[in-house]
């Protein structure tokens, strides 16, 4: 499928996001008419819970053009997948992020992307300023609404700074003209951080500890994402995106937030890795910390399905289209593992490739393979009679026959829908998984020279791989793969020093995390994703030609470009990011 996705012009849009509040000097103008009612008459408990609901719904409204589940942003940008699709020219926005080459300001689904952020933090602005016109007495709800919109807004401000880093900063204060005041320059990196963080702060000092509603966040929801800020926020940059140092101070803040989310007895994995990627355990499960909610058969057209991963089916009749987020070689050979000892390969995954069949068996791997990736011959979501099959993919000879498994559902499942030519299902879309929040703690605790605390943390999420293989066999009640895995033991299999264990996390976090939307914010993050990519790009181009022309220059490709059309729209204001 072509790219027919048509935006209203950024004016326009603009206007109608931000500029609710402007005023006119025509008097006329100010005679509210008939049949109509003033804002102020929008100040009722009633209303104020339907905009607060309407600041929720942003969160589901996305679309395959900027997806939620930032697959485009963080997984086609960091080595774990491949766009897929229809070749190169299918959707070739996201062609151009990921090989870095013609990522230009531009590029139009960037600006969806800035600009359905802002669509939400204007939803909660707009709720924010109607909770603050009423008093308590007549709205009992009103400090934990409040803190429920920090916490949302916080959320698209945390996708925005890491994947654009200098934003605007536009808050409930800030209305009519005053908009188009703000620059995004205006704040420095750590200052922008600090705001954020003060969001989901709020969230931690006045969310109840738990809510009736699986979808708001409660008080460890906040402390979950704010220790995901500070995580964020201790790797200090400079201006041209370099990391210079590691805060100890935030790491130490990190460490605390995330003991408040385990002492909270809220939060536990899943007994099987699957399970985190299967609609019917959505909600019998305490693995999502924080997730978007979504829905089918609740009364509307056709739900609240997840748009954002519509394009991800196979081309096989069951499912129809459309072949994208196909996961890289390069991301199954990392999921090899030492024969003898169980631990990754790190520095020889990549010497020879796993493509089909028999190297399947002849090598070992890690049991989160046939969790993450569609493998031709072996049972597609858990259906040892559903056989994924090379057919299935759309533009093999682009992209190979590798595809990704985690957000798309069965065929026969009650969530999934064809909206035709399209598909999705009403699984929840996990933004926050404890697994995430364990890991965070392990990297801290490395970072601090820690890293015998660090060990457990990260045997706890690899022991729990390893007793994940109950879904994956065969028809004949073979393990679909070779798995052959175990945790690290220092002095047997592994020498545990800082330098060893800061290895073993970052690994850790790929073989868990992939295909979720993350990978490329750690890359950056860490400060390795010029090398990183380089060297995937270089390996890579040899079994996927097309990736000749990718190339990641540091100090530039660190964060997206500010959108041009959002920098014309300031007049200006907006300066553009470092090395663009």
């Amino acid at each position: 499928m072509k790219n027919k996705y048509s935006k209203l012009k950024i004016f326009a849009a603009i206007l109608g996001l931000v500029l609710i509040q402007i005023s006119c000097s025509d008097d006329f103008l100010d005679i509210a008419p008939k049949a109509t009612v003033s804002g102020d008459q929008l100040n009722t408990p009633e209303n104020i819970e339907g905009m607060v609901t309407a600041a929720y719904a942003e969160l589901g409204n996305d679309h395959y053009t900027a997806p939620n589940s930032l697959w485009p942003y963080a997984d086609i940008t960091s080595g774990d997948a491949y766009k897929g699709g229809d070749g190169t020219g299918d959707l070739q926005e996201f062609n151009w992020q990921e090989l870095f080459q013609i990522n230009i300001p531009g590029n139009p689904l960037l600006d969806t992307k800035w600009y359905r952020l802002y669509v939400g933090i204007s939803r909660c602005n707009e709720a924010l300023r109607r909770i603050n016109a009423i008093s308590e007495a007549d709205y009992p709800n009103k400090t934990m609404r409040i803190a429920e919109m920090h916490f949302l807004r916080g959320h698209h401000y945390f996708i925005l700074k890491t994947m654009f880093k200098n934003i605007p900063w536009i808050d409930e204060t800030v209305v009519g003209e005053d908009v188009a005041k703000v620059s995004n320059v205006a704040l420095k990196d750590q200052e922008l951080w600090d705001k954020i963080a003060a969001e989901f702060q709020d969230g931690v000092n006045n969310l109840p500890e738990s809510q009736a509603d699986l979808g708001r966040p409660n008080k460890y929801t906040a402390a979950a994402y704010l220790a995901k800020v500070k995580l964020y926020q201790a790797y200090e940059q400079d201006e041209t995106n370099g990391v210079t140092s590691v805060n100890t101070t935030k790491l130490n803040e990190v460490i605390t937030l995330v003991d408040q989310v385990i002492n909270s007895g809220k939060y536990n994995l899943f007994s099987d890795f699957g399970y985190n990627f299967l609609w019917d355990k959505d909600k019998s499960g305490t693995e999502s910390v924080f997730a978007i909610q979504r829905s089918i058969d609740d009364g509307t057209p056709k739900g609240r399905l997840d748009w954002g991963n519509a394009l991800n089916y196979p081309m096989n009749p069951e499912y129809g289209c459309c072949g994208f987020h196909n996961a890289s070689q390069n991301l199954v050979n990392s999921f090899k593992t030492d024969g003898s000892k169980g631990l990754p390969l790190f520095d020889t995954f990549n010497n020879s490739n796993a493509v089909e069949g028999d190297d399947f068996s002849n090598n070992t791997f890690d049991v989160r393979l046939d969790h993450t990736v569609a493998i031709p011959g072996h049972p597609y979501k858990y259906d040892p009679n559903f056989i994924y099959q090379k057919g299935w993919v759309r533009a093999i000879n682009t992209y190979g026959h590798f595809m990704s498994m985690k957000e798309v559902q069965h065929y026969q499942c009650a969530c999934f829908s064809k909206v035709p030519p399209f598909m999705a299902s009403s699984k929840n879309t996990d933004i926050i998984r404890f697994a995430d929040v364990l890991l965070w703690k392990a990297e801290a605790l490395i970072e601090l020279g820690r890293q015998n605390e660090a060990l457990p943390i990260i045997n706890q999420i690899r022991e729990r791989a390893i007793n994940s293989k109950a879904m994956l066999k065969d028809n004949t009640g073979a393990p679909t793969s070779n798995y052959f895995m175990d945790v690290y033991k220092p002095g047997v299999n592994c020498t545990w020093d800082q330098s060893f264990a800061r290895n073993a996390l970052r690994w850790e976090r790929r073989l868990e995390l992939a295909m979720e939307g993350i990978r490329f914010f750690d890359l950056v993050r860490w400060g390795i994703a010029a090398e990183y990519l380089n060297t995937y790009f270089e390996q890579e181009k040899l079994v996927r030609q097309y990736l000749k022309d990718g190339k990641f220059t540091k100090n530039k490709h660190e964060y997206f470009p500010i959108p041009q059309k959002q920098i014309d729209f300031s007049n200006g204001l907006y300066k553009q990011n470092y090395g663009w």
